[in-house]
């Protein structure tokens, strides 16, 4: 990332050293996912639609630890290798819009809600600011080179109420408390950064 880009990683020492941690990022560009892996202080394990793992990227992603995930129903396979990494005290990435977007955090699907009350690891807000501003001239996909994109982590935070509930309801309000945290980490970033 940094060969590429100009990343400036703001707040990266708020990232617990050890335990379960989720990564919660705004997702606009698809470079969002992998600038994060790269300047991130522990090694990440992103939920990675499927899709994404065609030809060569299938056993590069897989290789380093990418969990290959169907957004068309409830994949019990990435679930369960989800909850693992949290098990092992490992970080797992999601994008909790479930799909590139304005990377608001406007609509949050249940799966960010679900990992964390379930595990119970403390979520890390991360906003990724710079990287759909404009086209590459190169490479459309991507942004420019030697661009500046920022990295801005945030304070962790418990999504549960503390009274380990699991239930439908639980999970609905720990939604909303989770959208609440990543809007305002997000207006923090942007007014941090001037973007």
């Amino acid at each position: 990332m940094y060969g590429l880009w100009k990343p400036r990683v703001l707040g990266a020492w708020r990232v617990p050293a050890t335990g379960p941690v989720i990564f919660a990022v705004n997702h606009s560009h698809n470079v969002d996912g992998p600038m994060v892996m790269g300047v991130a202080p522990r090694p990440t394990h992103f939920l990675i639609k499927k899709e994404a793992f065609i030809g060569p990227l299938d056993p590069f992603l897989t290789g380093i630890g990418q969990l290959k995930v169907d957004r068309s129903s409830a994949d019990r396979t990435a679930i369960s290798r989800a909850l693992g990494v949290l098990e092992a005290g490992g970080v797992l990435g999601i994008f909790p819009e479930g799909t590139r977007g304005e990377g608001d955090f406007a609509s949050l699907r249940a799966g960010l809600a679900y990992f964390a009350v379930r595990s119970g690891a403390p979520i890390v807000p991360i906003a990724v600011l710079g990287s759909s501003d404009r086209p590459g001239r190169l490479i459309k996909a991507l942004p420019p080179l030697r661009t500046r994109v920022d990295v801005v982590f945030g304070d962790p935070f418990d999504a549960g109420d503390g009274s380990g509930r699991r239930t439908r309801k639980a999970l609905d309000e720990a939604t909303e408390r989770i959208q609440k945290q990543l809007t305002r980490h997000l207006e923090n970033a942007r007014r941090l950064t001037g973007r």
